[in-house]
């Protein structure tokens, strides 16, 4: 896959973004829960944001072609100081510091408990993630171009106050971006609670994964269905620390070398030696 240009994208209203890397942009959905049922005007959509979480993706795998058994690489972000674990065996495994990176497979959804929230501290926030759609990578380098998906401060608050948050991670279309450099950080925009956020995604490129965010939290023995049967996933090594380049430092001048004494004419009298 040749990696996409950086882009802008604007929406009347709502707050713009610009693309985060080479390849994705995030389109944030606020609502409480159960009001981003609107559909786009005028154009008939077989799947909705407001699906329940898995379904979407299985309705991908029925499509065929290379999805089913693929696990996409996927990078969770998260605040600084964040820990972030992912659902295994009914239960969770340690929580590690972000980011994190595994693959994931397209089509089933992903539990994740987030724990040691900067200003929250002592509160969960358990997310979902589901994969969707997968990246075509250069042979090889498929963890190079992972799926970012990003909880940032501002969603884990939301959810936290008991509000849902939705984000759909898009590729973004390469004939629509503008080739605007970004300033870093994972750029998203607000489409708000009267736009279905999978629709508005799906017209500005391909949509690959769903970030879910509420309040729900899980029940000891009473929520089978918490964790969605914890579908496999593989651990990815981290991004590699870019190199920092060496600081230049100065030279410092040699040592002038001691003058040679210069002999006295002839006839000149003797200086006394200390």
């Amino acid at each position: 896959m040749v990696p996409m240009p950086r882009g802008q994208a604007t929406w009347p209203r709502f707050r713009a973004g610009r693309v985060a890397g080479n390849m994705t942009v995030i389109l944030l959905g606020l609502a409480w829960a159960g009001t981003l049922r609107a559909q786009e005007a005028a154009v008939h959509y077989l799947h909705h944001g407001v699906m329940p979480p898995g379904a979407i993706g299985q309705g991908q795998l029925q499509r065929g072609g290379p999805l089913p058994g693929f696990f996409q690489p996927v990078e969770i972000k998260a605040p600084p100081g964040a820990l972030v674990s992912l659902a295994e065996g009914g239960g969770f495994e340690a929580s590690q510091a972000a980011p994190r990176r595994a693959g994931l497979l397209i089509g089933s959804v992903y539990r994740l408990r987030v724990t040691n929230i900067p200003r929250a501290e002592g509160l969960e926030v358990f997310p979902t993630i589901e994969v969707i759609d997968r990246l075509y990578a250069p042979l090889g380098q498929e963890i190079r171009f992972a799926i970012p998906v990003e909880l940032t401060q501002e969603d884990l608050e939301i959810a936290l106050g008991g509000r849902f948050v939705t984000r759909v991670i898009y590729l973004e279309d390469p004939h629509r971006a503008l080739p605007v450099a970004s300033e870093g950080g994972q750029m998203w925009f607000d489409v708000g609670p009267s736009r279905d956020p999978l629709a508005v995604a799906d017209g500005l490129g391909r949509p690959v994964a769903i970030l879910r965010m509420g309040g729900r939290l899980p029940q000891a023995g009473r929520d089978p269905g918490f964790f969605f049967g914890s579908p496999p996933w593989i651990a990815c090594p981290p991004r590699p620390a870019t190199a920092k380049p060496a600081k230049a430092v100065p030279a410092k001048p040699a040592a002038a070398a001691p003058a040679e004494p210069v002999p006295a004419p002839p006839g000149a009298p003797e200086k006394a030696q200390p």
